[in-house]
């Protein structure tokens, strides 16, 4: 079942294996997150995009806010995409799909006339599990930029 999120509702709730044998607890994270489901690791968006929000960690960090991507790819391709690009937080392996999906980010896409289901590149900011920036559709270009610029203005 897809759900559709909202602005100022509680996020939903998940527990994914991620980059360096990490498991990740929505429940455990108490602070600022953001997160960014992309459609596959190590194809011109992704890296592009994963590569912004990498240059900008520190900012993000400085400004109390984590950054985790979560895919539909297994922990090995993460681990060899966050090598490959020295991604310096977390990538959450959705194998299943099922978080994608309770986010509202699992739908149908076009590409070159074909229709297909799949990741809908969209970004979520969430303050102490609540979401409070919902960003969807998501245009990589300058995406990562905007994003910090409203954490960084977010009080």
């Amino acid at each position: 079942m897809i759900v559709k999120i909202k602005v100022n509702k509680k996020a939903p709730l998940f527990k994914l294996s991620g980059t360096k044998n990490t498991k990740f607890d929505l429940n455990k994270f108490k602070g600022k997150l953001i997160i960014y489901f992309y459609p596959k690791d190590d194809t011109p968006g992704c890296t592009l995009e994963t590569k912004d929000f990498s240059r900008l960690y520190k900012k993000f960090k400085i400004s109390k806010c984590e950054v985790i991507g979560i895919s539909k790819d297994s922990v090995e391709s993460h681990e060899k995409f966050k090598k490959k690009y020295k991604v310096p937080f977390e990538l959450l392996s959705d194998q299943e799909v099922k978080i994608q999906k309770r986010y509202g980010v699992w739908g149908m896409k076009s590409f070159l006339g074909k229709k297909f289901l799949g990741t809908i590149r969209s970004t979520v900011f969430l303050d102490k599990g609540k979401i409070k920036k919902i960003w969807s559709n998501v245009r990589v270009k300058n995406h990562a930029k905007e994003v910090y610029d409203f954490v960084n203005s977010y009080k």
